[in-house]
């Protein structure tokens, strides 16, 4: 016979968090990139903005200055179009952007309290900052496919070899500036004032790297400037890529391809890749130990 004041325990749920461990870190690698892949394409309004400006600067700016300097020549009677001279340095630009604004998605996140919600989760906060800097480069190169498509109006043959080259040149100039931009954004709470930062630094770097002119011949306190910023270091084996492609005298692409030089040394271009390569793992270690202590 049962008392009168026995009553039933309540039933219990029991969790179970499961540990942290390397599989569970490469999955959420996996899922924060498939995530960004996701946000990109169904944002069609950033794909198509991300996509103006490069065009205007490759077809408007390019054809009309064009008009105007009549493209670079030599006695030897070679000819390099403007379109095809800031071709690389478009392409350059295009992924710049799109991988800047891509780390905007961390901002976003933390003021919807999404972020809160990744970083409770049992699993290393590296994973998350790998996964976006991957995925941040990874959209940011699709982006630069497009621009690559219009090779053919800047004068630049379709050899699949260089149009590879070009793609692996933009992944990992894409995967420096996302980490840069992950970094910025690792502590920044509003949105007004990442996109301000942003383009406070985008600007310099894009003028500075050599885009939409020869390096050779500059003012020496413009030439220091210009072998301070990490996409100069992008841009450069960019153009030697296309210029490998062109038939042009050797005086001519020493004009318009004359690459970087510290002090008259002139840096090569592997040696360039990893710097490019360096860099970006550097901003993506301090984005880690920035997200270790943050929040």
């Amino acid at each position: 016979m049962t008392g009168m004041g026995t009553q039933s325990a309540p039933d219990v749920v029991r969790v179970r968090v499961p540990g942290r461990s390397v599989r569970h870190d490469l999955r959420a690698i996996k899922i924060v990139l498939h995530r960004e892949l996701i946000r990109f394409w169904r944002d069609r309004m950033r794909m198509v903005s991300g996509l103006v400006q490069p065009v205007l600067w490759l077809l408007v700016m390019g054809t009309g200055l064009s008009e105007l300097v009549r493209g670079g020549t030599t006695a030897a009677g070679g000819t390099v179009d403007l379109r095809t001279f800031i071709f690389p340095g478009v392409c350059a630009m295009s992924v710049m952007f799109t991988a800047m604004f891509s780390a905007a998605s961390i901002v976003w996140d933390r003021e919807f309290g999404f972020l809160r919600e990744m970083l409770v989760a049992p699993i290393s906060r590296a994973s998350i900052v790998i996964g976006k800097c991957v995925g941040g480069a990874l959209v940011a190169t699709l982006q630069g496919v497009v621009i690559l498509a219009l090779a053919g109006l800047a004068h630049v043959p379709y050899h699949p070899v260089l149009l590879l080259e070009m793609l692996g040149m933009m992944f990992l100039c894409a995967f420096a500036l996302t980490g840069f931009g992950v970094m910025l954004a690792a502590r920044i709470t509003t949105l007004q004032a990442f996109f301000a930062l942003n383009q406070m630094a985008l600007m310099p770097m894009m003028f500075l790297s050599g885009a939409l002119y020869p390096l050779n011949g500059l003012p020496a306190w413009l030439g220091v400037l210009t072998r301070f910023n990490p996409l100069t270091y992008a841009v450069d084996p960019m153009r030697h890529i296309v210029f490998r492609y062109l038939h042009t005298d050797a005086a001519l692409r020493a004009r318009f391809n004359p690459g970087v030089t510290w002090n008259g040394w002139h840096v090569p271009i592997w040696l360039e890749i990893v710097i490019v390569a360096a860099m970006g793992l550097a901003m993506m270690g301090v984005a880690i130990v920035e997200f270790r202590h943050g929040d």
